[in-house]
């Protein structure tokens, strides 16, 4: 039963929410073993139905990913009408219905910086083929409420019995909002519109901001204000400077969130990012090696024109654009271009991969998100040709060279309206979703997708590390900890602890091609290698800066020679939505590994000897005497 809170109990209702941190606080633990292996790396595997078609997906705990579809004719029920909630869990492939009353249409999503989820806004109560119903207040056929001005909350659990509850509504109504959780563990909620269409105007956008919990009315953004009519979902990112990232239309800016000032950056080249473009975005990995500069990457969308958003006309068969680039908004104002794709795609989500890769997956080489009933859409389609191919983008790799097809296999389901995608713990890849149509059809050309997948990357099948002594709360600075692995964790090398990197990811609220605050941060670690072929790695908390990794819930990884151990979910910062602590950085102790015959240490980066002949000299030393080998060097 989803549960109906007034505005009055709200304060309450968060204060409840903090006992959801409450899991974190906990002794030190270790990374779980080894995943079942899958069939095949570099390819998809059907793992279960979705019950509710995949408009809108998140992980929210270790096991469980949870799901949402808009108002619909899905054909689960739940108390007398069509789910279109639901709980996939990772172990056991089932599926759970859940109930939300108010309509989830394309709302937006985020994690508070106490574990709690939030989904806001969506659209008016609606009857068959999503048209107007004759109540907003519930009634046949789907006793839907309005959801406009809807902020639900979940607390997520493995227990199965967790439900999305309700509390006091925004005081303006938001259809395609962006969210982004912000240093304080609160979330600001950006733009939308009123009751929505393919593309925005004046006489129903919301070209304002909030915050949640309240920080007073919404506040007016002049880029939404001044990029219709293709403002709908803003392309926001929190940014280490403490700024907002906001990319609308064709314009970009930097947002002072304390003065309410935002400042132009340079109009974003070569093509539409934001929806109905769709093109894929991300905030590149931030690490020790960039010091923490974020770079925020684009690819795809589509080229068309702002005058052409309003006019009738073959949109399914419109190339799609296969540029890239990037901007680091907190050095430069100005975009760079990068690799393009090897085919233009709209609608292909980017996710961050523990090893520091992106993969992109879903949407197709013409066309535009959405759906209509008009003369020239592919049964309601607005795009065509599907991609089933993923591919990978490599940061590392030399210019020109850093996308890669080579060895993928294809899904055979298309992907493209509707669809979304979410990291796993075990490092695979939860896809679901794809519905451009107005209600459900599983007979369309591109119909209504209940078949969930998991993508495997190519680490999957190797043998994964197994750190022990990970932490389940990160803060902002302080004393380091030390997680240790053994030889078989360092796949028989204790050289290996060299290119170990400790991973905290969090996986985002994945809708309409964007994974919303979905981040990736590197720890600064050194290393001791010990006589046995262990290690140990000493590893700083999160940087004393809150606008790297916002508070709330995230992965924990330990990457070693590119493998990733399974994530295991961690707190950042206090668990609660407050003012984090920013404490002094203890320092690390230096790198190095110690010899296996005397324990003396040789510091990393140092040593000129090769492995073969570190074991020659203690071959040496042992059967010829310590002087002798000296003389023999």
């Amino acid at each position: 039963m989803l549960l109906l809170i007034s505005p009055k109990q709200t304060e309450s209702a968060l204060a409840l929410c903090l006992l959801c941190a409450a899991g974190y606080v906990l002794a030190a633990r270790n990374a779980p073993g080894q995943p079942k292996r899958a069939m095949k790396v570099n390819a998809f595997e059907l793992v279960g139905n979705s019950i509710a078609s995949g408009q809108q997906v998140f992980l929210g705990t270790e096991d469980k990913v949870y799901i949402i579809d808009k108002t619909e004719n899905n054909p689960t029920q739940i108390n007398g009408h069509p789910a279109w909630a639901a709980e996939w869990s990772a172990s056991s492939k089932q599926t759970r219905p859940m109930e939300v009353i108010t309509n989830t249409f394309c709302a937006g999503g985020s994690v508070l910086g106490n574990g709690t989820w939030l989904n806001v806004g969506g659209n008016q109560a609606v009857t068959y083929g999503g048209d107007p119903a004759a109540s907003q207040f519930g009634g046949a056929p789907y006793n839907d409420l309005d959801g406009g001005q809807s902020i639900r909350m979940l607390n997520p659990c493995d227990s199965g019995d967790c439900n999305w509850f309700l509390v006091a509504p925004m005081t303006t109504r938001r259809w395609y909002p962006t969210l982004a959780t912000l240093q304080d563990g609160s979330i600001i909620i950006v733009g939308g519109c009123t009751f929505g269409d393919y593309v925005n105007n004046a006489g129903q956008s919301n070209p304002t901001y909030e915050f949640f919990p309240s920080r007073g009315p919404p506040i007016l953004s002049p880029i939404i204000q001044n990029t219709l009519p293709v403002n709908l979902y803003p392309l926001i990112w929190v940014l280490p400077s403490g700024k907002l990232f906001i990319q609308s239309g064709w314009k970009t800016v930097l947002l002072d969130m304390d003065k309410n000032i935002e400042t132009p950056l340079q109009d974003m080249p070569d093509a539409v990012r934001v929806y109905p473009a769709s093109a894929g975005n991300t905030m590149l990995p931030l690490t020790p090696d960039n010091n923490y500069t974020a770079s925020i990457m684009f690819c795809g969308g589509s080229n068309i024109s702002t005058e052409r958003w309003t006019q009738q006309w073959d949109i399914p068969h419109w190339p799609a654009s296969s540029s890239c680039v990037q901007i680091t908004p907190d050095q430069s104002p100005n975009y760079v271009e990068l690799d393009p794709l090897p085919e233009g795609r709209t609608m292909g989500n980017l996710i961050l991969l523990p090893d520091g890769r992106v993969l992109c997956l879903n949407g197709a080489k013409t066309g535009t998100a959405g759906y209509g009933n008009t003369s020239f859409t592919i049964g309601q389609s607005y795009a065509d040709q599907p991609h089933f191919t993923p591919l990978m983008y490599d940061p590392k790799a030399p210019a020109n060279k850093r996308w890669s097809l080579d060895g993928f296999s294809s899904s055979i389901i298309p992907r493209m309206y509707h669809s979304a995608a979410t990291l796993l713990p075990d490092g695979s890849v939860f896809v679901a979703g794809s519905n451009p149509n107005s209600d459900v059809n599983t007979t369309a050309p591109y119909p209504t997708e209940y078949r969930i997948e998991r993508f495997y990357p190519s680490y999957y099948n190797q043998r994964r590390p197994e750190p022990q002594g990970l932490p389940n709360q990160l803060s902002y600075g302080g004393s380091y900890f030390n997680v240790s692995l053994t030889l078989a964790d360092l796949f028989g090398n204790v050289d290996s602890i060299q290119t170990a990197k400790v991973i905290v990811m969090r996986t985002g609220f994945s809708t309409h091609t964007m994974n919303m605050g979905m981040r990736s941060v590197q720890l600064q670690s050194s290393f001791t290698g010990n006589i046995d072929g262990s290690a140990v790695l000493h590893v700083n908390q999160l940087p004393p800066n809150a606008g790297i990794m916002p508070p709330g819930p995230a992965l924990l990884f330990v990457v070693v020679n590119g493998v990733p151990s399974i994530g295991i979910q961690v707190m950042c910062g206090s668990g609660k939505i407050e003012k984090q602590s920013m404490l002094p950085v203890q320092s690390l102790p230096t790198s190095g590994i110690n010899s296996q015959q005397t324990g003396q240490q040789q510091v990393s980066g140092t040593s000129f000897l090769t492995h073969s002949a570190k074991n020659w000299l203690v071959f040496v030393m042992k059967y010829v005497g310590a002087v002798s080998a000296i003389l023999f060097l």
